[in-house]
């Protein structure tokens, strides 16, 4: 006979104690200001100026990542490649 205690997975206390959004993400407030977006395994994503524009940009990359990117949404500016000679 197990406890209710025992039969839940357990979290690390680090993961536990932050308010996870969309239990995917988080977001922490900078000393200059901004704001940044961090998975649970500490992989940075998006910054902003405002903690609403973030929160809001982090579903969009993350929605991009996982159904993949449209020509609609993306473009490459450069393509990175020094042409001519030096």
């Amino acid at each position: 006979m197990t406890s209710e205690k025992e039969s839940q997975p357990k979290e690390h206390s680090e993961i536990a104690e932050h308010e996870w959004i969309d239990d995917c993400f988080r977001v922490y407030k900078t000393e200059y200001g901004l704001w940044h977006s961090v998975t649970k395994e500490n992989r940075e994503l998006v910054t902003a100026i405002e903690e609403n524009v973030c929160i809001q940009m982090t579903r969009f990359y993350l929605k991009g990542e996982q159904e993949g990117w449209s020509s609609d949404t993306s473009r490459v500016v450069n393509d990175g490649v020094v042409g001519g000679k030096l």
